[in-house]
């Protein structure tokens, strides 16, 4: 597997590979204090700058890709998401860290988003695609199994947040023999909002 930063788009959205000339842009999108209620690292206000510096530290040392989401219909930037423990080796790699404005919640960003993280993931050699999020994202577990990815379980008690309390990790996959089902479910629910 060879996943190194790329463009991706489709008709719905563009991914950027995230570098520093994004960091204004995404600073007040960012400062949505629902973005991060249940995340392991703050990104908001005064915690943007090392949020945003630890996304391009990890990229730069290879173990992560991000990348700055545009809407196309707008051209609006809406959000992140990324590629995290990536392992050529095992042909496996994350999405993670994802997260949207309000505008573009519920709409057709995420599907797009997925079905182009996910094509460029396969495309590379992957043989599976991990997503995780906290057991109370009830909101992103139901993403996860309307696009199809499967559940495997839950991790209880696996990382901190940033207020220190102790979160329950659910997770999910997608294999690359399942991925042309998923691929083609993103793509009647992306028609349908067209």
């Amino acid at each position: 597997m060879e996943l190194i930063p790329a463009v991706l788009e489709n008709e719905w959205v563009r991914l950027e590979p995230l570098n520093d000339t994004h960091r204004e842009a995404m600073r007040p999108l960012a400062a949505d204090p629902d973005i991060w209620s249940l995340t392991t690292l703050r990104g908001n206000g005064e915690h943007f700058d090392a949020w945003f510096d630890l996304m391009l530290a990890t990229q730069l040392a290879g173990t992560q890709i991000s990348h700055a989401i545009f809407r196309k219909t707008t051209g609006e930037m809406v959000g992140h998401s990324a590629y995290l423990v990536i392992s050529p080796p095992h042909q496996r790699a994350e999405i993670g860290w994802t997260w949207y404005t309000a505008s573009a919640r519920g709409t057709e960003v995420n599907p797009a988003c997925k079905l182009a993280l996910l094509g460029r993931l396969f495309e590379c050699g992957a043989e599976r695609a991990e997503l995780k999020t906290h057991g109370l994202n009830k909101r992103s577990q139901a993403a996860m199994l309307k696009m199809g990815a499967k559940h495997e379980g839950t991790l209880r008690r696996q990382m901190r947040t940033w207020r220190g309390d102790l979160r329950d990790t659910v997770w999910f996959s997608v294999l690359k023999d399942e991925w042309p089902d998923v691929k083609a479910g993103l793509e009647a629910r992306l028609s349908a909002l067209s």
